[in-house]
């Protein structure tokens, strides 16, 4: 009989041969399904502790608002003509050609590569309340080619859905992910999205958006005035389609 001696007294060991069943070095390692689980349960506490100190809504927020900027600035790489002209798409997951749009364009196409079709939103809502929506084209009812590329029927479906904030003039009040609408010279409306990277040498974020020479990322965020504020990050609302690839 060995005596080995540690922290916790004296613990007397056989010299004699043990069975598989009584060796320290020679019981059976776990199976892989058995690690797998144990990862698994690691993970799992790991995100219940994420979503215990951050909130289950705020990680949702978080994720939503990284893709929708990812699909936006993957917009900023393609080459873009700026084209605001009636055409008729299909519906749902209508779209004009791929090489042209506008600023509304860009905010569709970053949404709908989370799988959340604006276009389906705002005209669904538009069916059930035409009236409250801007009557300003002399529609007699809703058209699912145009009404959610016009920024005003955007702002009325985003302050519908309880996405409005205040407009602030604290560059701090602009998260990732936001909405921001302007009014540009000539009574023109506009619509782009808050970047997750600022200025240099300041706190204000950038805004990716679409102005009149194609996507862009660029310091406007005060440079025009400031219509509207929002933050929508809706559930996916469709399936994507074969055309989407989802940023997730």
């Amino acid at each position: 009989m060995n005596m080995i001696r540690g922290g916790f007294g004296v613990l007397a060991v056989s010299s004699a041969k043990t069975t598989k069943q009584g060796s320290f070095c020679n019981a059976p390692r776990p199976s892989l399904g058995e690690r797998r689980v144990k990862t698994d349960m690691t993970t799992f506490i790991c995100t219940l502790v994420l979503i215990t100190l951050c909130g289950p809504s705020t990680l949702f927020a978080q994720h939503l608002s990284a893709n929708l900027i990812a699909a936006a600035r993957a917009r900023t790489q393609l080459p873009e003509r700026y084209d605001g002209s009636y055409q008729i798409i299909p519906y749902p997951h209508g779209d004009v050609p791929n090489d042209r749009g506008v600023c509304t364009d860009l905010v569709i196409r970053a949404y709908r590569a989370l799988r959340i079709d604006l276009q389906v939103l705002v005209h669904e809502d538009m069916k059930r309340n035409f009236g409250r929506y801007p009557q300003m084209w002399g529609l007699q009812k809703p058209d699912p080619n145009i009404d959610h590329r016009r920024v005003p029927n955007l702002r009325t479906f985003f302050a519908r859905q309880g996405a409005q904030l205040p407009v602030s003039q604290q560059p701090s009040a602009y998260q990732p992910g936001d909405l921001v609408t302007w009014r540009l010279p000539r009574n023109l409306p506009h619509i782009g999205i808050v970047s997750d990277q600022k200025v240099l040498g300041t706190e204000r974020p950038k805004i990716i958006h679409n102005i009149g020479a194609g996507p862009v990322e660029d310091d406007i965020l005060f440079a025009y005035p400031i219509t509207g504020h929002y933050r929508f990050y809706p559930k996916r609302s469709s399936p994507a389609s074969q055309s989407e690839v989802p940023i997730l």
